[in-house]
């Protein structure tokens, strides 16, 4: 019997047993759950088990976000306002209920964070950033980051995100796309025009700032704005309708 003859018996047999093996398993398999977490098995994939981020700090948590912040940056993505090709792809398909959907069932979702990793040890840095982020900068037109995402920087619900727990390196990269324009928003775009004031160094100072701070015990957004500090103009931002 030639070579050819007893390799083609052999992975006949190999692909009955396959075959055999496949049914047995499938016929004792867990039936389809159709639930959110299993949908978004998509969305899981790049950002994390349960929207917890990502390990290469370029996909961002998503468990726990203010639901009209996460619906309206799908939508900014669906409609090309903020590019990112897998995910307009990802994205095309669905309607604005399904979109809502998905953005409350993470913003439901409430898992721990893990401990911020220090960033840098240079003291006026540090300082530069805590600057910024509580006070702002007057003179370069510059607002507080508390203004806007609350003053434990948690978010404000609906619609703000927080900017705890974030990685250094996603900080920057969002803060740059706003500065370049592959990130934008409905008018007024006010992260455009703040982010433009920010220098590469400023942008460095506060993402690292940010990356250091531990989260207070309750990380949720807040429900409603504090009111302004002296002197501080209000900001008018656009977004997506909730």
């Amino acid at each position: 019997m030639g070579l050819r003859n007893i390799f083609g018996q052999h992975a006949a047999r190999w692909g009955l047993l396959l075959g055999m093996w496949v049914l047995a398993t499938s016929a004792h398999s867990a039936p389809f759950e159709d639930s959110m977490a299993q949908r978004t098995l998509a969305c899981t994939g790049c950002h994390g088990p349960q929207g917890r981020s990502g390990p290469d700090g370029y996909y961002p948590r998503l468990a726990g976000k203010p639901a009209g912040y996460l619906y309206n940056q799908m939508l900014n993505i669906q409609q090309g306002r903020r590019h990112y090709a897998l995910m307009q792809n990802l994205l095309a398909p669905l309607d604005a209920r399904y979109l809502r959907e998905i953005a409350q069932y993470f913003s439901d979702l409430d898992i721990p964070y893990p401990p911020p990793v220090a960033q840098s040890r240079d003291p006026a840095l540090l300082a530069r950033g805590a600057q910024l982020a509580r006070q702002g900068d007057a003179a370069l037109n510059i607002p507080p980051c508390m203004q806007c995402h609350g003053q434990a920087l948690t978010g404000v619900a609906p619609s703000v995100p927080g900017l705890l727990g974030l990685p250094r390196d996603y900080l920057n990269a969002q803060l740059g796309s706003w500065q370049t324009g592959l990130r934008q928003a409905q008018a007024p775009d006010c992260m455009a025009a703040i982010a433009k004031r920010l220098s590469d160094s400023d942008v460095h100072a506060l993402s690292n700032w940010l990356a250091s701070q531990p989260l207070p015990a309750q990380p949720r957004a807040a429900n409603q704005r504090a009111p302004l500090p002296p002197g501080a103009k209000d900001i008018r931002c656009g977004s997506a309708p909730w």
